[in-house]
């Protein structure tokens, strides 16, 4: 068993848990049922463990590599990456009169967590194009649609997004590029960009890069950011790839992992000025760019709770056939040893990676179907959609990037000795999985969001939103006598989050909003943790009535007993969390640099 993923795990999620097939009844998904959805399924699953997983440590060994010329990878990532495209899998989401599937969002989710845990390096390239061609499919214009959203839904293209500089980072209002006009509405670039992934590469005709920058004499900050198509390659009327634009590549840098994907170096304009085209309105960039990045970080949430699901599958599977010691009550040497996964401390490690991978994986799919709900729904249900997504987004990026590395963590763990060395693939995992804390946002940064900008968005509209949803699955809850008291606890830390919230923004009047936000990480965490137990819940919930129906019975016990511990263990946390939080403890804020 390759142990990419569990499908049984993955057809709870789509049909149990969120009822994928309720999706095919909105009219625009009318066009595909389950018979479809099995069927890209299938093709997934094939395609990751016959062209991903098989090269991935290869490629973690061999990573790219430039020699001042080009850019070299082993060519078994453009093998599986053409079998993507070959698949139609890159259009799955895209509307059918861009050249897409017209497929739910949903769908596409899990086609992603697919090929993230299969290969993470080589899964980069396509997960970046198809963000990309979101965002263009979004905000670009119908002739720039037809020029560069097209053939990347076809796969001739693919796409990535520059945003930061050298000497910006996170702090994007800081960045330097320029974007000169000039008479034929086109645009010259001049400048630096860092971090950027899949830049620079031969597997696909051109690349597309989405570049922020600022027009001279716009307005200071973020309110003077544009956006801008810069090509590769410049394209001819006639859609035939034309000169090599004036992008090019200043070197690599080299990560501790994901080391697939290249990462880029570079350089707008070294000689005439990189030929770019506004998309949309001039100044409205970093707002265009926040569809892209919002979707990213799903995608990174995902891409972290694939890393430690496959992880625990892989751990849970050593557990299984490594023998080691015996059961306490057995003192006869003589006697066989025990698989490791009869030892109850395996299984609190095995139950811990369970609750935060499967739990973290279910957040991300929850989050996909609202953003079908937005896409496609009516009013009502767009309405309530977007509020929830706009408190869950930083929640969905960060709770996986943190907790889902946890799960790696626990995952060499359970290898022992053996999970340290490179015979294994946990510790490849483990550091992948480490950029995430990274990629689209730091968890401060993440903090600083959900507490300063979306808990109190709209008057705290999208935080009654989701207290609404979690009290409905409360009110569920306590219909089934073998989840009363969880019941009760989901209760209890709802109403301690929301007590706590209400009393840091009573107090930040009188103590200032750096003292407010002094702790937004701690918020993170302590609201991811009530999110997650709820999602728990409902996924306890759906198991239970499933067993009831004389469902797999192995499946839906391991979804009790993962909800059980995370209730038991893990959500007691919040406790102290919100007694600091309630405090607004300045400790961190009123230490000196100089102290450190």
């Amino acid at each position: 068993m390759p142990n990419i993923l569990r499908r049984e795990d993955i057809a709870f999620l789509l049909y149990d848990f969120l009822d994928l097939e309720e999706l095919s009844r909105l009219p625009h998904f009318a066009d595909a049922d389950r018979s479809v959805y099995d069927a890209i399924l299938d093709s997934v699953e094939k395609i990751a463990e016959e062209r991903y997983q098989p090269h991935a440590q290869k490629l973690d060994a061999n990573e790219p590599e430039f020699d001042g010329e080009r850019v070299y990878i082993i060519p078994e990532v453009k093998e599986a990456l053409d079998a993507f495209v070959e698949a139609g899998l890159m259009g799955a989401s895209f509307d059918a009169d861009q050249g897409g599937l017209q497929l739910p969002y949903l769908l596409q989710t899990a086609i992603s967590a697919w090929f993230s845990a299969a290969n993470w390096g080589t899964s980069g390239y396509t997960g970046l194009t198809v963000a990309a061609g979101n965002l263009l499919a979004e905000h670009a214009s119908d002739a720039q649609k037809e020029r560069y959203l097209r053939p990347m839904i076809e796969g001739r293209y693919f796409g990535t997004m520059a945003l930061s500089e050298p000497h910006a980072g996170s702090s994007v209002g800081d960045i330097r590029t320029r974007a000169e006009p000039r008479d034929d509405g086109s645009y010259r670039l001049f400048g630096n960009k860092m971090w950027i992934s899949g830049a620079d590469h031969e597997m696909s005709e051109n690349i597309i890069n989405l570049v922020l920058a600022k027009i001279p004499g716009g307005p200071p900050g973020v309110r003077g950011i544009s956006l801008f198509i810069v090509p590769r390659y410049l394209v001819n009327e006639d859609g035939s790839r034309g000169d090599r634009n004036d992008v090019r590549l200043a070197g690599l840098n080299h990560k501790m992992g994901c080391r697939g994907t290249v990462n880029c170096v570079l350089n707008f304009g070294d000689r005439d000025g990189a030929v770019g085209y506004l998309v949309g309105a001039p100044n409205c960039g970093l707002q265009y760019m926040f569809s892209m990045m919002n979707e990213m970080r799903i995608g990174v949430g995902l891409s972290a709770a694939a890393l430690a699901a496959t992880g625990y599958l892989h751990a849970l599977d050593y557990a299984k056939d490594r023998t080691q010691g015996r059961r306490l009550a057995d003192r006869d040497p003589q006697t066989p040893m025990v698989p490791i996964i009869e030892h109850a401390d395996v299984k609190r490690m095995l139950l811990q990676q369970k609750a935060y991978a499967e739990g973290a994986m279910a957040l991300c799919f929850y989050a996909a179907r609202l953003a079908d709900e937005k896409r496609a729904g009516d009013p009502t249900a767009q309405e309530k959609a977007t509020a929830l997504l706009d408190i869950l987004t930083p929640i969905v990026k960060s709770w996986p990037s943190e907790f889902g590395l946890r799960a790696n963590e626990i995952a060499i763990q359970v290898f022992g000795g053996a999970g340290y060395t490179r015979d294994y693939p946990v510790e490849r995992f483990y550091r992948d999985n480490r950029l995430n804390h990274i990629h689209e946002g730091t968890r401060g940064i993440q903090g600083l969001d959900l507490l300063g900008r979306k808990v109190p968005m709209n008057g705290g509209a999208p935080l009654r939103a989701l207290v609404s949803e979690m009290q409905a699955t409360v009110h569920a809850a306590r219909a089934v006598p073998a989840f009363a008291d969880m019941a009760e606890g989901l209760e209890a830390a709802i109403n301690r989050a929301t007590e706590t919230t209400l009393s840091m923004g009573s107090k930040a009047e009188q103590l200032g909003q750096e003292a407010y936000l002094a702790n937004a990480t701690i918020y993170l965490d302590m609201l991811g943790h009530v999110v997650v137990a709820w999602i728990w819940l409902r996924q306890a919930l759906v198991a239970h009535e499933k067993r009831a129906g004389g469902a797999d019975d192995a499946l839906c016990v391991g979804k009790i007993m993962a909800c059980r511990y995370f209730f038991r263990y893990e959500l007691p946390a919040i406790e102290a969390q919100c007694a600091l939080l309630a405090d607004m403890d300045t400790t961190c804020l009123d230490t000196a640099a100089e102290a450190l």
